[in-house]
């Protein structure tokens, strides 16, 4: 991902790295189960997103979100898809209200992306945002001049609703490439959004930004600022075309602390590489994805103005809890998935490697099938190691599955068992870990296995 630009954006980032290290390294080798150490979770399940898709079998419940101090919700079916189903978002948020934002790397970035990055990479973008249209069903990229269009029209609108100005209403569109917004469905709907704000509205902002998603994606974390506690809720929507840079992936989080923009972009950056950046369902980026952090001010909390404030600590521990969960529950609700697969990469020769060699085990269409067949195939981990041309030591190459070892020191271990691993091949939750011996860096990847429903899905995509 990308983000706006901004001439104290790279260096904000690298100070608040800095600021909280060893802390910040700690948790991004942490490894956590989604909603581990988050808030308790309500039983309810959701339907699907689409008609006819069975809820994921690595589904996790929504959380319970107390209502966040300056922000209220709501939802309304605004057509864009044929079914009966919410698909219109809107976010009103208080006045004062900060955010930042990271976006696709994509080429072909979509209409509302442009528009968020261009005013919140401004000198003064990000300091009063008012309001967050989201749409499903249509994502108004590669739509030329009329998706332009389109995407200022909605702003306008929403803005005269809100008294705000244009440039503070962020936007965010997900569904079918190639097809130009029509933003009176939109504004048709603004009167009864208007109607029904309400700050309790969490679960139902979650299914309405679904597209394939089986299942709506939240998560909830409390963190203190000198004393006072502060909120931090977020929901996600993503299942198919994830190799994040980001992925046809929208993630949406509130704080009620009151943090200046720069130091909101300088924590997102910060955690995004670890959370959002490292999960793939099929490593395909699209031209939507977007993750949106605002920080309302109303917790009663002193203003955060500096990058590197020590006082962010159980903050910034906080937000990494609630992306790293968001992360990984697109991943459980992956495109026909049935395994939930972390890939850890130790002994490489440096972090930008072990990175590159985690993602392309996480890819493999090869490994992604053999696990799908419960088969632990480590040779086809052999395979997506040694085609990335990234520094390996063939001979103290090591890989684990679980706690059983498939190979050591380049060859089979000769503690192998077959019963033992295909046993384990059959949990819901596999770990890969993969030793190169090349070095000291570490990564970790998160994915899912292929399976035939992950063709079913994108064969019907459109219908």
């Amino acid at each position: 991902m990308t983000k706006p630009p901004s001439t104290t954006g790279q260096k904000i980032e690298h100070a608040l790295e800095k600021a909280l290290d060893p802390f910040a390294t700690a948790l991004k080798r942490a490894t956590r189960t989604p909603g581990s150490e988050l808030s308790p979770t309500t039983p309810t399940p959701a339907a699907a997103g689409k008609p006819g898709l069975a809820i994921s079998p690595l589904a996790v419940p929504f959380p319970t979100i107390p209502p966040i101090g300056g922000v209220e919700i709501a939802t309304a079916r605004a057509g864009f898809y044929k079914h009966e189903r919410d698909d219109l978002v809107v976010f009103h948020f208080a006045r004062g209200t900060s955010c930042a934002g990271v976006f696709t790397r994509h080429k072909i970035g979509s209409a509302p992306v442009d528009w968020c990055k261009k005013h919140l990479g401004g000198s003064e973008g990000g300091k009063d945002v008012r309001a967050l249209v989201v749409n499903a069903g249509c994502a108004n990229a590669f739509t030329g001049k009329a998706g332009a269009d389109a995407a200022r029209r909605t702003a306008s609108e929403v803005a005269k609703r809100f008294g705000c100005r244009q440039r503070d209403v962020m936007l965010a569109s997900t569904g079918v490439i190639g097809v130009v917004l029509d933003e009176k469905k939109i504004v048709a709907k603004l009167p009864e959004i208007e109607q029904g704000l309400d700050a309790d509205a969490w679960a139902r902002a979650g299914r309405g930004i679904m597209t394939t998603d089986t299942f709506p994606k939240g998560a909830y974390a409390e963190a203190e600022i000198e004393g006072y506690k502060v909120r931090i809720a977020g929901i996600a929507k993503g299942s198919g075309m994830i190799a994040p840079e980001m992925a046809t992936m929208l993630a949406f989080i509130v704080t009620d602390a009151d943090i200046h923009p720069n130091v909101l972009q300088a924590l997102l950056g910060l955690h995004v590489r670890t959370t959002f950046n490292s999960v793939t369902v099929d490593g395909d980026t699209s031209t939507n994805d977007t993750a949106l952090l605002f920080a309302t001010g109303t917790s009663g909390a002193p203003r955060i103005g500096r990058v590197g404030d020590r006082r962010l600590k159980s903050f910034s521990a906080a937000l990494d809890k609630v992306m790293l969960d968001l992360a990984h529950q697109l991943v459980r609700d992956g495109e026909g998935a049935t395994k939930f697969v972390k890939v850890t990469v130790d002994g490489a020769a440096s972090p930008a490697s072990a990175r590159k060699l985690a993602k392309s085990i996480a890819d493999s269409p090869l490994v992604k099938t053999a696990i799908a067949g419960q088969d632990a195939n480590w040779g086809r981990v052999v395979m997506a190691v040694g085609k990335t041309e990234e520094p390996v030591d063939r001979d103290r190459l090591a890989i684990r599955f679980g706690p059983h070892q498939a190979a050591i020191d380049g060859a089979p271990a000769p503690t192998y068992d077959e019963a033992r691993m295909t046993a384990y091949m059959k949990n819901p939750e596999i770990d890969i870990t993969v030793d190169v011996g090349s070095g000291r860096a570490s990564a970790t990847v998160w994915t899912c296995d292929l399976t035939k429903g992950y063709i079913e899905i994108n064969g019907d995509y459109r219908s």
